[in-house]
């Protein structure tokens, strides 16, 4: 399952309130999406909690691996923002002004950024993002989901690669003088503290914080200051915990916590509410991409190889973000993203949406034969984390620490 800044599992933690009718969905494994399927938009799945989210890894995992995508996946993207620079995790009618009911996502415009910086050619609708990112930035520096909810680790990682892509400085991004890398190290467990080095994804409502793997590893990456997208960084020995006095000690702290969560299996697990832990294919992609880009490829050396073994029906049956997780892990290691455990990654992203400009001139909407998306997949995240929720308290710290150098 995906759960790492998917646009479903944060919409859910945000409006926990309101998702009582998904939970019954949840169980329903032919649930069917809730509105059209643009024929702009990768994949074929509900769309309304995360058509953005996936859109914008569609498309810098295109251009990460130099196909051109269609232009009417680029304008469909460019058409989901807001007068005022957010992204919504969906806009159905894009001619409806954006009003104060719409659900603005600072996950959605932070990987929307990345996405566009990438294309290249979009510096109005970049500039317009970063701006309300900025607007929204809270007074620990960081980002919740939505304007004005708690920071978490993983929408304050997301912001920090968009910042990073459009040539912004992350550390000089401040708010009552914090900056993200300072809420980001007051997410950051002690070393001697059970989990000692991960990332929480929020305190909880006492203020306490839980080691988790998902946050762990968007935070490594946002704590070197880099995106979704990140290569592989100066090969260094096996990581260990220490006291962070830096981003980068902060970023090695959470790569020996995630080296030691996937040294005896490979890969990580999910654990939610009621559930057998399984196998969690979304999160040891971006392990493996947090691990090469803090220490080098050799460090990822055995989750990716789990993934190539395992990853090809967990990728299908989730679609276009899956695919593209899975090429940025390849990309990471310098591995071959269309030969991964012997499946091309690129031809199956391709598939499941608008045909390429490299591929040809027929952008028509995917036909019968495009991958499933994660419509299934998605209320389930829903359910359960409705069912589990997730504290959402507010943790203010007074350290300080200076982010990567420029």
């Amino acid at each position: 399952m995906n759960v790492r800044r998917s646009a479903a599992a944060l919409a859910a933690a945000a409006v926990i309130g309101a998702v009582a009718a998904p939970v019954a969905q949840a169980a329903d494994p032919s649930a069917s999406p809730s509105v059209a399927v643009p024929s702009g938009l990768y994949g074929s799945g509900d769309p309304t909690y995360d058509g953005v989210w996936r859109q914008s890894l569609a498309l810098l995992a295109q251009d990460a691996v130099g196909v051109r995508p269609a232009e009417k996946a680029v304008d469909w993207l460019t058409g989901q923002q807001c007068g005022n620079g957010a992204f919504a995790s969906f806009r159905a009618d894009t001619g409806k002004a954006c009003d104060a009911k719409t659900m603005l996502d600072t996950n959605a415009t932070a990987a929307a950024v990345q996405a566009l910086a990438a294309l290249g050619g979009h510096d109005a609708e970049t500039g317009k993002a970063v701006g309300w990112l900025k607007s929204v930035q809270n007074e620990d520096g960081g980002w919740g989901f939505g304007a004005g909810s708690p920071t978490d680790a993983n929408s304050t990682s997301v912001v920090i690669g968009a910042l990073a892509a459009v040539g912004e400085k992350p550390a000089e991004v401040a708010k009552k003088g914090n900056s993200p890398y300072d809420a980001l190290l007051a997410l950051s467990l002690p070393c001697d503290e059970d989990g000692g080095g991960a990332f929480a994804y929020q305190p909880d409502k006492k203020g306490k914080l839980a080691a988790n793997a998902d946050a762990t590893a968007a935070g490594v990456l946002g704590a070197l200051g880099k995106g979704l997208h990140a290569n592989a960084g100066k090969q260094a020995g096996a990581p260990r915990c220490a006291d962070a006095e830096s981003a980068e000690q902060t970023a090695a702290n959470g790569a020996a916590y995630l080296a030691d969560a996937v040294a005896k299996d490979g890969h990580l697990v999910s654990a939610l509410p009621g559930a057998e832990d399984q196998p969690d294919y979304g999160n040891t992609a971006d392990a493996v991409v947090a691990l090469a880009a803090q220490g080098g490829a050799e460090r990822a050396e055995k989750p990716l190889k789990w993934l190539q073994e395992n990853s090809a029906d967990w990728a299908k049956q989730s679609g276009p973000a899956a695919y593209a997780q899975l090429i940025f892990a390849a990309l990471a290691t310098g591995s071959d993203p269309r030969d991964f455990g012997g499946n091309d990654l690129v031809e199956r992203l391709n598939a499941s949406g608008p045909a390429p400009q490299a591929a040809g001139k027929d952008e028509s909407k995917q036909d019968d034969t495009a991958e499933e998306s994660d419509d299934n997949s998605m209320w389930w995240v829903v359910g359960a984390l409705f069912v589990g929720g997730i504290g959402i308290g507010f943790l203010l710290s007074g350290r300080k620490k200076k982010g990567p150098q420029a």
